[in-house]
């Protein structure tokens, strides 16, 4: 509407230029290298403001001309953006079988790193990548874990007042507790396997994306791997495969294994997944461990795996996800970068976790590294 005001209004389809699997910011920056940079004399592109609306992407830019005078650009068209991920699901129903006895009472999910159950670990990093509603599919002897994410007790909290000053932080931390997310509960019902919590989740996630992952086994990263996660479907649009190397022949007898084209270091188009495939027959040595963030079409494929199911077999969300890419879909396989996984599932993992986060603790590290060296000499 006239340079010398400096400012434009614009609209453009840009349905080909999505298909450069392009981030939102990456593809303002695509759409303004298609004008003439004669037309509109900017030097710099500075995005200051993005938000979206019913599919649209709204967002206003800075241009610096030649004579230093800012101008606001403000620009809008129809665009299919990736919607913004809010919610996840944490398979939590197993047994527990590897540490029986002692989880025929408690759950694995509740077996604690130093002074926290792992599950509030998982919690707390869904939670700071901008989770706000967690599923967490149970099974009937894991009533803890909702008590856990409850409010403390009253009894609890008149303890821990008269405690005073040297127990307020223990107060605030089991009252952040609840606070952390909105819980909703599941019991689990169906065949046995990964891909059951998801099917009973299904009418609460509903038409959005959203991670599942699981209580037992993470990957402490940085960034967070959630983030990792979420920053790659931003990129792509659609359904994220957390990977890490194989450390051993073992891990291809208990984890799934995904194999395909590199689009660069890290990042695979997957165009083959296999669950618990054997070394020899592996696509590659890269395993999904840790998590998936899913597009809500995984449903349908799910369902159809639940159809195909032989009797006595699990249902894996590997299956659905393989008929995914069998169907065309695209799905991307993500390096974890800077990760360290802990697989607490099992007995001497879940030791090899407890004294590396110990190592990590401020309060009790320096002197926990001198009883290990004592032990050890």
């Amino acid at each position: 509407e006239g340079r010398d005001h400096g400012t434009f209004r614009m609209s453009e389809r840009i349905t080909s230029f999505r298909k450069k699997n392009l981030s939102n910011k990456s593809l303002i920056r695509f759409f303004f290298d298609k004008i003439p940079k004669e037309t509109i004399f900017f030097k710099e592109l500075q995005v200051k403001q993005i938000k979206t609306k019913k599919r649209i992407l709204f967002f206003k830019v800075s241009l610096f001309r030649n004579c230093n005078i800012s101008a606001i650009l403000c620009c809008h068209f129809q665009a299919k953006l990736s919607k913004k991920v809010t919610k996840a699901v944490i398979a939590a129903a197993g047994f527990g079988t590897r540490f029986l006895p002692q989880t025929k009472a408690m759950p694995k999910e509740m077996l604690p790193l130093i002074d926290k159950p792992i599950i509030q670990y998982v919690v707390e990093e869904l939670v700071k990548v901008g989770i706000e509603d967690i599923v967490i599919v149970t099974g009937y002897s894991k009533r803890s874990i909702e008590d856990h994410f409850d409010r403390p007790s009253q009894d609890l909290i008149n303890n821990l007042k008269q405690g005073g000053d040297s127990k307020k932080h223990l107060l605030e931390e089991v009252e952040e507790i609840s606070e952390l997310a909105n819980f909703i509960y599941i019991r689990q019902k169906g065949v046995y396997g990964s891909g059951t919590p998801l099917l009973n989740a299904e009418h609460i996630i509903g038409d959005e994306p959203f991670i599942y992952t699981w209580s037992d086994d993470f990957i402490v990263s940085d960034p967070l791997r959630f983030q990792q996660m979420i920053d790659a479907y931003n990129e792509f649009n659609c359904p994220i495969l957390s990977m890490v190397k194989a450390k051993n022949d073992e891990d291809y007898d208990r984890y799934g294994f995904a194999g395909g084209k590199e689009i660069r270091p890290g990042i695979i188009d997957v165009n083959r997944i296999v669950e618990k495939p054997g070394k020899d027959q592996s696509p590659s040595g890269l395993a999904t461990n840790s998590g998936f963030l899913l597009t809500p079409d995984i449903f349908k494929y799910l369902h159809k795996a639940e159809q195909e199911l032989e009797p006595g077999k699990e249902l894996f969300t590997n299956l659905a996800l393989d008929l995914m890419v069998a169907d065309g879909k695209q799905i991307i396989g993500k390096e974890i970068e800077n990760g360290t996984y802990y697989d607490a599932g099992n007995k001497l993992e879940y030791l090899k976790t407890v004294v590396d986060f110990a190592l990590k603790r401020d309060d009790i590290k320096d002197e926990f590294r001198k009883y290990l060296i004592d032990l050890l000499q």
